[in-house]
């Protein structure tokens, strides 16, 4: 049987809280205030969570990214079908105000099991399962305007930075061009009071996004941004929030250009589609993490003939690369563009994938001597 956990006393901060943290305190105990307003008025407390759906989503073709819409749910606490995601909401949004209180940081496990307990005189708990808890989390993000980081969590560090540029990490300066073979890895939290950037302190000419460490590797061994004065990134695959952020920031506080050197594939235009327009679970938030100028430099469709690949390196599209394709030509940024167009149409006619390592076969460093350098003499993008 689980044991009766104390009950928690309202503690004073007992840290300095920046700029940012004093917002975030301030919009968390809102919730709480409303809570109590409620229940004194002797009124069904609740609170309004914004709907993370796509039909509460719309392009603004004038900032040209994704938007929340206005509409919301709500959560009453005396409706028994709504009360257990009412209470874990709120019990979400206490734990992140214990740690604004503490100066401390957790990531989301961690949070999870801050927050897992049995309720005292039942057998329920209050989350089974993380995936319940993350999901919360989210909800109370977008209820409160609120990234996660400024919530002080974090999730799992994903991506690697090397390049011409020095940042100050938590008041040590991090001399990117001198990282070694792993670089330097981007943490999730890269707020500026985390991560500061300095325009005097980078020299950087533009940003280098690549998909995978794999690619990211070979250019990093290569020292392709030393001999072309750039910052280079990866973000594993689709980029945490954590990437999206600093290459937001890298692009909006330091001027850089940023490129994307991506798969062939529907995958691809997709993780291109969320750096340039953000991503539908996160349109609140898009101002702060899309970058609308970001260039798609490559993997395209005619390249199977442009770099006169074989047979041997093309992977077969299947039933839902053909769907996802079809649904990614029909977003809003891309249906009116026939450079886009063309791109998708040539790759469902081609009917086969094709990935940046596939340009191995025609040299161990081709991507990096000959394709990626000729694309940018030539401004040859997609955007």
């Amino acid at each position: 049987m689980a044991k009766k956990r104390p009950v928690a006393t309202a503690r004073k901060p007992k840290v300095k809280l920046s700029p940012r943290d004093k917002k975030t305190m301030a919009r968390l105990t809102d919730v709480a205030d409303r809570v109590v307003r409620a229940a004194k008025a002797r009124r069904d407390p609740h609170v309004d969570i914004p709907s993370r759906t796509l039909s509460n989503v719309h392009y603004s073709a004038r900032k040209k990214i994704i938007e929340m819409g206005n509409n919301k749910n709500r959560r009453k606490l005396f409706d028994l079908s709504q009360a257990k995601a009412y209470m874990r909401t709120v019990l979400v949004s206490s734990g992140c105000k214990r740690l604004l209180d503490q100066g401390k940081t957790t990531s989301l496990r961690g949070m999870y099991y801050m927050l897992k307990h049995t309720i005292e005189g039942s057998r329920e708990n209050t989350f089974d399962t993380q995936n319940e808890s993350d999901t919360i989390i989210e909800d109370v993000e977008v209820m409160l305007g609120s990234l996660r980081e400024e919530l002080h969590l974090y999730a799992q560090k994903k991506g690697d930075l090397v390049g011409n540029i020095t940042i100050n990490d938590s008041g040590f300066d991090i001399d990117c061009s001198r990282m070694g073979s792993g670089g330097y890895g981007i943490p999730s939290i890269v707020e500026p009071e985390v991560i500061k950037l300095d325009r005097k302190k980078c020299h950087a000419k533009f940003v280098l996004h690549v998909e995978k460490d794999t690619v990211w590797q070979r250019f990093n061994e290569d020292r392709f941004w030393e001999k072309h004065n750039c910052i280079l990134t990866h973000g594993g695959g689709q980029p945490t929030r954590g990437i999206r952020r600093l290459l937001h920031r890298l692009h909006n506080e330091l001027k850089l250009p940023i490129y994307c050197v991506l798969d062939n594939d529907p995958w691809g235009y997709y993780i291109y589609s969320v750096i340039k327009q953000g991503s539908i679970n996160l349109a609140f938030e898009s101002q702060r993490m899309a970058v609308p100028e970001a260039k798609f430099l490559g993997l395209r469709s005619i390249d199977y003939d442009r770099c006169e690949l074989s047979d041997d390196v093309i992977l077969a599209m299947n039933d839902n690369d053909r769907k996802r394709a079809k649904q990614i030509a029909n977003y809003p940024w891309f249906a009116k563009k026939r450079p886009w167009q063309s791109e998708i149409q040539r790759m469902l006619k081609n009917d086969f994938k094709l990935e940046v390592e596939s340009l191995i076969s025609k040299d161990i460093s081709y991507v990096t001597e000959v394709y990626v350098p000729e694309r940018l003499s030539a401004r040859d993008w997609l955007d």
